[in-house]
């Protein structure tokens, strides 16, 4: 004989609170396992899985970025976790959602995103899993698509408002003043730097920088021979502009960056910075 397992509101209700999804979906996902909450949950993550595969063409340029760092000031990260919408990016809920994978990365420190995703969320729940469980219960497609760290003597985090753009930056000095550190976090915010200094821009970069001032000193008529010094003396210009000591300070543009902070705090510099920003 065949019995017909009872589904109580307290056990819809309790594995809303397990999962977060959608009461009718738990009522359905627990009807379909017997009654049994792991069964339950597979089913749910199986729905989530589904509305993964069929949104995979989908642009997700929406979502939230977090930098934190470590309780020493020791080590920072950047995260990103994409969405489609930015109703979605700006819940509550969804930005909770991605705090808690940047504090389990602070806790954990993983070497890159794809470790970080295979990292326990919650309920023997993956970040991987949990993310696939979000897709199910928003219906968007979801990823974190970005995960970068510094670490350094003293690092700051900045995040600015809204959540789409936060930086970290790495430097030499234990104990900065926090002022003239959230300064410089603050300018490669604003300035979006390339590179550190002279020495670490990306030779193709340079190489692609150099290329474009002799077009444009070609196409404005100057002779063959002074393209290659044009193209030098244009590189830097681009030194200035895209190299995060060498620009000027954007509170003070007699200063450069690397010399508002050696007259703040003799011998302080920077040895390392990362930038996100959603388009």
């Amino acid at each position: 004989m065949t019995t017909t397992m009872t589904i109580t509101a307290a056990d819809v209700n309790k594995l809303r609170q397990m999962t977060g999804a959608g009461m009718m979906d738990c009522k359905k996902a627990l009807t379909e396992a017997g009654g049994d909450f792991e069964k339950a949950v597979d089913e749910l993550r199986k729905k989530g899985q589904k509305v993964a595969a069929n949104r995979g063409d989908r642009d997700a340029k929406e979502g939230v970025v977090i930098a934190k760092t470590t309780k020493d000031n020791k080590r920072g990260l950047l995260i990103v976790v994409n969405c489609e919408t930015d109703f979605v990016a700006k819940n509550e809920e969804f930005t909770k959602f991605v705090n808690t994978i940047a504090d389990i990365a602070i806790e954990k420190n993983p070497t890159s995103a794809d470790e970080l995703k295979s990292l326990s969320y919650s309920n023997g729940l993956s970040i991987a899993d949990k993310i696939i469980e979000q897709v199910g219960k928003i219906g968007e497609k979801i990823d974190l698509s970005k995960y970068e760290t510094i670490e350094a003597n003293r690092v700051i985090a900045y995040n600015h408002p809204g959540n789409r753009l936060a930086t970290i930056v790495g430097f030499n000095k234990d104990n900065p003043k926090e002022e003239i550190i959230k300064d410089v976090a603050m300018q490669v915010a604003a300035m979006a730097p390339v590179a550190l200094d002279k020495g670490d821009v990306d030779p193709g970069t340079l190489q692609r920088e150099i290329e474009i001032s002799k077009e444009q000193a070609r196409q404005e008529g100057k002779p063959e021979e002074m393209l290659e010094k044009i193209a030098m003396g244009k590189l830097n210009k681009f030194y200035k502009e895209s190299t995060l000591l060498n620009q000027e300070f954007i509170k003070d543009n007699k200063k450069t960056v690397s010399q508002y902070l050696n007259e703040a705090d003799k011998g302080l510099t920077v040895t390392g910075f990362k930038r996100i920003a959603l388009s």
